[in-house]
Formats: C-alpha cells, sequence, structure tokens
C-alpha cells in the first residue's frame, strides 16, 4: 500500500470521526470510531462473498471452464500468488473485478460478455489486471474506503432525517448539521474515486508485468471501453458503490478524466501502457467464436 493511498485511507477515517463529532461531539466521535471498526471488520470477513453473490456470480473449475480456469492459473503462478476462485458472471457488458480480502482468500471474476468478445491475449491482460489488484492489496483498500463512504452517507442521512432535533449535542448546531448532511458525502466520494484512480494506473502497470504484454491489456481496455458504452449493467447501476472494483466504469462514464469519475480515462491507461510497451499500438486482434463456460 502506498504512502498515498494510506494517507487518503486515514482522511477518510478522519472525515468519518468528525462527522461523528459534528453529529454528538466526543461522544459521537466515539460512537462513529466503534461503528468504523465494527463496518470495516464485518466487510472484511464478508463483503467478498456478498458482492460475488450481489452479481450472481457462478464459480467454475478446470471441468466447466477449462480455458479459462488454466489461464487463471498460469497467470497466478506467473504473479507468485496463491491460486484464486475463478468466477463468471452472466453478464453481456464486458468487464471483470477481483474482490477478496488477501491473495489466500481473493476471487477473480468476467462476465461472458467479456469472454465473448476478446481473444486469449486479451483476457490475459484483463485477467493479470484483476490479479494485480489481489498482489497489491487494493480490494482489501478499496472495501475499507466503500465501507466508510457508505457510513459517512448513512450518517448524513441520519443528520438530515432528524435535521434541528439533532443540533442540541453538535458543536456547530445547524451549521453542523448541514455540513454534514451536504459536504461530508461529497468529501468522502472524492477521497474514495482517489483511491480507486490510483489504484486502477498500478494494476495496469503490475499486470503488464505479469501478462508480460502491455498492450494486450491495452486492446482489451479499448474493447471494454466500446462495450460498457453500448450495454447495460443493470446491477451496477442499482448498486453504483460497487462500480470502482470494475476494470472500466459500469456505469457508462465521460471519456475524461472528470472529478467524479471512479476509473482514469481509458485513453490516458492505454498511452501509459504504450509507453511501457516503448510506444506500440495496441492492435486489436479478432474476437473469439464462443465464451470460456
Amino acid at each position: 500500500m502506498t504512502f498515498r493511498v494510506s494517507l487518503l485511507i486515514a482522511a477518510m477515517t478522519a472525515l468519518f470521526m468528525g462527522v461523528g463529532y459534528l453529529l454528538g461531539a466526543e461522544q459521537g466521535m466515539a460512537i462513529a470510531f466503534m461503528a468504523a471498526l465494527a463496518m470495516n471488520a464485518f466487510a472484511y470477513w464478508n463483503s467478498d462473498k456478498m458482492v460475488l453473490r450481489m452479481y450472481g456470480a457462478r464459480q467454475v473449475g478446470p471441468s466447466d471452464a477449462p480455458e479459462f480456469y488454466a489461464l487463471v492459473q498460469e497467470l497466478a503462478a506467473r504473479a507468485q500468488l496463491p491460486m484464486p476462485k475463478v468466477f463468471i458472471m452472466d453478464n453481456d457488458q464486458p468487464n471483470a473485478f477481483a474482490t477478496g480480502r488477501n491473495p489466500e482468500n481473493a476471487a477473480v471474476a468476467a462476465t461472458t460478455g467479456l469472454l465473448r468478445i476478446l481473444n486469449r491475449e486479451e483476457i490475459a491482460g484483463v485477467m493479470a489486471h484483476e490479479l494485480a489488484h489481489v498482489k497489491n492489496r487494493d480490494t482489501l483498500v478499496m472495501t475499507i474506503t466503500a465501507t466508510l463512504a457508505g457510513a459517512v452517507g448513512m450518517l448524513a442521512n441520519f443528520a438530515m432525517f432528524f435535521g434541528r432535533s439533532g443540533t442540541r449535542n453538535n458543536p456547530l448546531g445547524i451549521v453542523g448539521v448541514l455540513a454534514v448532511t451536504i459536504l461530508a458525502p461529497l468529501a468522502a466520494t472524492l477521497v474514495q474515486l482517489a483511491i480507486s484512480r490510483t489504484r486502477e494506473y498500478g494494476a495496469d502497470a503490475t499486470g503488464a508485468a505479469i501478462s508480460g504484454n502491455p498492450m494486450s491489456l491495452a486492446s482489451a481496455l479499448a474493447k471494454l471501453e466500446q462495450g460498457s458504452k453500448r450495454i447495460d449493467n443493470h446491477t451496477a447501476e442499482a448498486n453504483p458503490a460497487t462500480a470502482h472494483m470494475f476494470i472500466v466504469n459500469p456505469l457508462h462514464a465521460h471519456a475524461a478524466d472528470g472529478l467524479f469519475a471512479t476509473h482514469p480515462a481509458t485513453a490516458n491507461r492505454i498511452a501509459r501502457l504504450q509507453e511501457l510497451a516503448g510506444g506500440a499500438q495496441p492492435t486489436p486482434g479478432p474476437a473469439r467464436k464462443g465464451p470460456w463456460g
């Protein structure tokens, strides 16, 4: 975990405790701290199962998805990682994500849409990117930030619901309530998105090293960007807090690096991969005739 990301997580935790203070002074801050510990403990042990169930992911093995499973196995060995659990999501939008609290309890998942349109080298680039998230411990980092961001939003809703009746213990009175309901969720979202964008660039670089072919990942990203803009991911739209997990934004983000973008612009990611490959251009290969699984 880089110093910058550690600093951002510390900022998110401080923000959560600050919201507690604005709602209930020292007692509120103490309660917020205990709530943060409890929520993160729950997320640490259960977030992977929850998100996989949310997206209807089915676990596959060497008997029911032999090519895909063998590819992940090969990449995990290259990355010197334990073999993760492998899942396929029945979703036409081409996308993928990784989850799990540590490399020993990791899972990688790809949609049927991804397996349908990418060739083997491109799939290898994508899954190497997801294994890079596991290797870099990004899955745990993003779970913590998403949990705290959700908790800040919950407290904001609490403050808005109780309104003026909650100002008695609030050191700043109605100003504190307004700060909680308007500014706190905005700040939490910005911190979460900053962490997400930082980790995507890191996973691209590490994934390129694992696969040994940066331009295969670049080619895959170009295809995934086009596919995600054309095809809806209804589960992601209903659960936008999970959007940062995917390799490309499932919510049809704009091409530029916007303030509220969950991912860096795909063009910028491809440009960095081209630099790693010595200025080569992505050359998309043909789509597969059928999905792996």
